[in-house]
C-alpha cells in the first residue's frame, strides 16, 4: 500500500511541480509573463504545502489501520496540530488559484493553444473544488471529481506540448 501512495500520490505530485515549471518557461517569453510567473509560484507553493498530507496519508494511515486492527483502540484518539491543517487549507488555496491562473495565463498567451488553457483551469477547479473540498467536506475521502480533474489537467498537458511552437529547422541551437 505504501509503495502505491509513494509512487501514485507522491510522485504524481512531484511530476506536477515539474510540469509546472515546464508550463512557466513555455509561458515565459508570451505576453503573459507576469501572470504566468505569479500563477507557477502560487501553484507550486500550494502543491509543494499539499505534500505534507499526502505522506502522512501513504505512511501513517496504514500505521494506524494496522495498529487498530491489531487491538490498539487508542490510536483512533490521534489528532494532528491545527497547523496542519491550515497549512493543508492554505496549500488547497494557492494550488487551486495557481492553476486557474496557470490556465488563464495559456488562453492570453497567444502561444500556446488557448482552449488548452480552459480546459486546465476547467480541470483544476474539478480537482480541487469539486474534488478535494467537497469530498473532505462529505465524505473526508476523494471524489470522482478529483480523478475527472486530473485527467484533464493531463489532457491539457498534452495538448498544450503538442501544440508549443517548434523551433525552426537551422535556428541555432540555444544550449550552445
Amino acid at each position: 500500500m505504501e509503495k502505491g501512495g509513494l509512487f501514485g500520490s507522491t510522485a504524481g505530485t512531484i511530476l506536477a511541480i515539474f510540469g509546472v515549471f515546464a508550463l512557466g518557461c513555455g509561458l515565459a517569453g508570451s505576453r503573459t509573463v507576469r501572470l504566468a510567473l505569479t500563477a507557477m509560484v502560487a501553484t507550486v507553493a500550494g502543491t509543494a504545502l499539499l505534500l505534507v498530507p499526502a505522506v502522512i496519508s501513504t505512511f501513517a494511515t496504514p500505521a494506524i489501520g494496522k495498529a487498530y486492527l491489531a487491538g490498539n483502540q487508542d490510536v483512533m484518539q490521534l489528532e494532528f496540530p491545527a497547523s496542519m491543517s491550515g497549512a493543508f487549507l492554505l496549500g488547497l488555496l494557492l494550488a487551486l488559484v495557481g492553476n486557474v491562473l496557470l490556465g488563464i495565463a495559456v488562453w492570453r498567451s497567444a502561444v500556446l493553444p488557448r482552449w488548452a488553457g480552459a480546459l486546465w483551469a476547467f480541470g483544476a477547479v474539478l480537482f480541487f473544488l469539486l474534488g478535494v473540498v467537497l469530498g473532505q467536506a462529505t465524505t473526508g475521502s476523494s471524489r470522482p471529481t478529483q480523478t475527472a480533474g486530473a485527467l484533464l489537467m493531463a489532457g491539457a498537458a498534452a495538448w498544450m506540448a503538442w501544440g508549443s511552437p517548434r523551433p525552426a529547422v537551422g535556428a541555432g541551437n540555444a544550449l550552445r
